[in-house]
């Protein structure tokens, strides 16, 4: 055995280690990376076995295309698209929102605050799926024409809804912020919860 096939080994035992590593990480960005050593190390073995061919074609589309579209992926799936109020500029609402931020921070997510002019088009850019969920000061529900939704407790000051399910397992497990009162719609039947915090 000669120092060239001992170092063959060493680089072939690093494409299972740095598999096992992007299967085991929690932050998508570093996976990415991972993904991208895993590609480069996979060109570099076969460019030294003599498949230059194989090796050109798993570093520019196994690798470099692969990366790309991986990363625009994740980037625009780790959002949260929160409609608020445009004339809503109160202290409340930025505690609220650094609140949420934490939240979702830890989960690699980016908060999105998307204004509109008024509740009508925040509640209905919420059932076009445009949004993810909405926030807006819970004394607008007092004037609610249904009289199905009032308000309930006067220190809560912010009225947040979202329709996606895990989103309202996550702010209902772990939002503290006392200024809001959560609820869960799903526009497709119906079904609504409520979570005070």
């Amino acid at each position: 055995m000669n120092n060239y096939d001992f170092y063959l080994y060493i680089i072939v035992a690093l494409i299972p280690i740095s598999a096992c590593l992007v299967v085991l990480q929690v932050n998508p960005y570093h996976a990415l990376v991972i993904r991208g050593i895993l590609g480069a190390i996979a060109a570099m073995i076969y460019a030294i076995l003599g498949a230059g061919d194989v090796a050109l074609t798993e570093a520019l589309v196994g690798t470099l295309l692969a990366i790309t579209l991986y990363a625009i992926a994740v980037r625009s799936s780790l959002v949260l698209r929160l409609g608020k109020l445009k004339d809503d500029n109160d202290s409340n609402f930025d505690r609220l929102k650094e609140d949420i931020k934490k939240v979702f921070g830890k989960r690699y997510m980016r908060l999105e605050i998307v204004p509109y002019e008024n509740i009508r088009s925040l509640q209905q850019a919420l059932s076009d799926r445009e949004i993810h969920a909405t926030c807006y000061p819970q004394s607008l529900l007092e004037k609610d024409d249904r009289g199905s939704l009032k308000l309930e407790n006067k220190t809560q000051l912010y009225q947040t809804e979202t329709r996606i399910p895990r989103l309202y397992d996550i702010m209902r497990a772990e939002l503290a912020s006392p200024e809001t009162n959560l609820t869960y719609i799903n526009k497709g039947n119906g079904e609504i919860g409520n979570g005070g915090f």
